[in-house]
C-alpha cells in the first residue's frame, strides 16, 4: 500500500489517503519520496482550473527520493539511486514527437498528477524513461524543483540555441525567475532582472542578473530599447507587451513560460518591423533534463526553498497560495 495525502473534493484538504498501485511493470520502478516541491501547477490541480482533475487528487510532481523497485525491463537504473521525477511520468515513445526526441511534447504521454497519484506520499511510481539520477553534487533537498520551474526556464536555452554572447531579459523574479537569472548568468550571458519589486533587487543582483529594472516603470524599461537577444516571461500578470518588444534587438524573441491570464495584447507592427518573434514552452524533453542535471550540478544551481514536514502538506499549499513563499515550497520527510 502506498500511503498519500489526497483531496476528495476541488479545493478540499488534503486528508491521509492510502491505495493499492498494483503490480509494479516491466518499465516501471517505485521510488521512495524524500522530498517533494509544490508548483502552482499542483494548486490549478487541486482546484481543478483546467477541468481535468480526478478525485481523490493526490498532488505532486517535483519528487526527488531513491528506488525501492525496479520493473523487470529496467535497464537504466538500480536499487538505491537517488533520483528526481517531474511533471511527466512516461510516454509513448511512437509518435512523431518521441521520435523526434521531443518527448515533453508526446501526443499521449503519461503526467505525474493527471490521471494518477502524485508525490505527496510515501511512494510514487513512474516509468523509468522519465526518471533521473541525481548528480552526486546536487542537492536532494532542493532538487525536486529543478524537475518542473528548473526545466522550464532552462528549456529555452537550449531550443533557441542560447549563446554566452547574448543579453536576455527575465521578467518577474519568483519561483520561476530566481532560477532563470542562476542558468542564465552561469550559462555567460548578460542578465536582465524585470521586477515590480524594489525589494526584490538586491535579491537579483545575488542570484546572477547583472542589471535589475522596474517592470512597471515605462522610462526605466524603455533605457533598455533595443538591447536584448530574448525576453523571458515568468508572470502570469498583463503587462505591457508592446513595450517589451521594443527592448528587443532585431529578431530578437519574447518568451513566455509564465501562462499570462489573459490574452496577449501585441501590436504586429511591432513584430513586423523587427522581425521578432513571440514563443512559449513549457518543460523539456528527457535528454534537456538530462543536460540541465548535469549543468546544474556543475554550477551549483540550487532553488531557494522553504521546507514544511508532509504532515503539513495543507499548510505548505496555504502558503504558496497566499503568495508568501519564498521562490519555491518542499514537502520533506
Amino acid at each position: 500500500m502506498i500511503k498519500a495525502y489526497a483531496a476528495q473534493e476541488a479545493g478540499g484538504i488534503l486528508e491521509p489517503f492510502e491505495y493499492d498501485p498494483g503490480a509494479l511493470g516491466a518499465e516501471e520502478v517505485e521510488i521512495a519520496v524524500d522530498y517533494c516541491g509544490i508548483c502552482h501547477s499542483d494548486l490549478n490541480m487541486l482546484n481543478n482550473d483546467w477541468g481535468i482533475t480526478t478525485f481523490p487528487f493526490v498532488p505532486g510532481h517535483e519528487v526527488a527520493g531513491r528506488i525501492i523497485q525496479i520493473g523487470d525491463r529496467v535497464d537504466t537504473l538500480t536499487m538505491g539511486d537517488k533520483v528526481g521525477l517531474g511533471w511527466h511520468s512516461g510516454y509513448c515513445k511512437s509518435c512523431t514527437s518521441c521520435l523526434s526526441n521531443d518527448e515533453n511534447m508526446c501526443t499521449s504521454p503519461e503526467e505525474t498528477i493527471v490521471g494518477r497519484h502524485g508525490g505527496f506520499a510515501d511512494k510514487v511510481r513512474a516509468r523509468a524513461e522519465s526518471v533521473f539520477p541525481l548528480p552526486e553534487e546536487l542537492d536532494i533537498e532542493s532538487a525536486g524543483p529543478l524537475f518542473c520551474a528548473g526545466i522550464t526556464v532552462f528549456n529555452p536555452l537550449i531550443q533557441y540555441d542560447i549563446k554566452p554572447s547574448d543579453s536576455i531579459a527575465i521578467i518577474g523574479i519568483g519561483g520561476l525567475g530566481h532560477i532563470a537569472l542562476q542558468f542564465l548568468r552561469a550559462w555567460g550571458c548578460e542578465v536582465t532582472a524585470f521586477t515590480s519589486s524594489e525589494m526584490k533587487r538586491a535579491e537579483a543582483l545575488s542570484l546572477g542578473a547583472h542589471h535589475v529594472v522596474s517592470s512597471r516603470d515605462e522610462a526605466e524599461i524603455m533605457t533598455k530599447k533595443g538591447y536584448f537577444n530574448m525576453v523571458i516571461s515568468t508572470v502570469n500578470v498583463t503587462l505591457n507587451w508592446n513595450l517589451f518588444l521594443k527592448t528587443l534587438k532585431p529578431k530578437g524573441r519574447l518568451h513566455f513560460v509564465g501562462a499570462a491570464l489573459e490574452p496577449l495584447n501585441i501590436n504586429a507592427f511591432s513584430l513586423i518591423t523587427g522581425q521578432a518573434s513571440i514563443s512559449g514552452s513549457s518543460v523539456g524533453s528527457p535528454g534537456t533534463i538530462a543536460t540541465m542535471l548535469e549543468f546544474a550540478s556543475q554550477h551549483t544551481i540550487k532553488p531557494v526553498v522553504q521546507k514544511f514536514k508532509f504532515d503539513q502538506a495543507n499548510e505548505a499549499i496555504a502558503h504558496l497560495a497566499s503568495g508568501k513563499a519564498n521562490y519555491r515550497v518542499v514537502l520533506e520527510r
